[in-house]
């Protein structure tokens, strides 16, 4: 496949097109990024406990460990984001064996239900210049490159 640069985007000849789709890559995630936390800010969320809130809601009963793995982080960076959010009644942790499992509270169900849509339309709003199989295209070339860095 054939990657496409702009004048704008070739500033010296030393930048191979892996260099170029990983700065414009980085550049669509900050505006994606900055869209999505003007959102979650009206229900007082942080991207951060967005994540876990989605993840959570999706897998009740999902262990501490399992958490933090999925978000690319230690078991240590997540308890405090866990702990604030079992203050705001958000979420709940069980002691089960030697493992955390976390569940939603109501209210964080109630949360879950209202943001998860509020934010998919946001993000589905920020795709809309890629048609539906421009973003199918994207996801599997994303996911072909995640799989491999593993």
């Amino acid at each position: 496949m054939d990657i496409q640069t702009s004048p704008s985007d070739v500033r010296s000849p030393l930048r191979s097109p892996a260099l170029l789709a990983w700065l414009r890559l980085v550049r669509v995630f900050v505006k994606v990024d900055r869209a999505s936390s003007e959102e979650l800010r009206t229900w007082r969320l942080s991207v951060a406990q967005f994540d876990v809130l989605a993840h959570v809601g999706a897998a009740e009963g999902i262990t501490q460990q399992e958490l933090a793995t999925r978000l690319l982080v230690t078991k240590g960076n997540v308890c405090q984001l866990l702990d604030r959010m079992e203050r705001a009644d958000w979420l709940e942790r069980r002691q089960e064996g030697r493992a955390n499992r976390l569940y939603l509270t109501d209210t964080g169900r109630r949360l879950y239900r209202e943001v998860v849509p509020a934010h998919e339309a946001v993000i589905t709003r920020q795709f809309a210049a890629l048609s539906a199989e421009e973003q199918i295209q994207l996801h599997t070339l994303l996911r072909t490159l995640d799989r491999a860095l593993e």
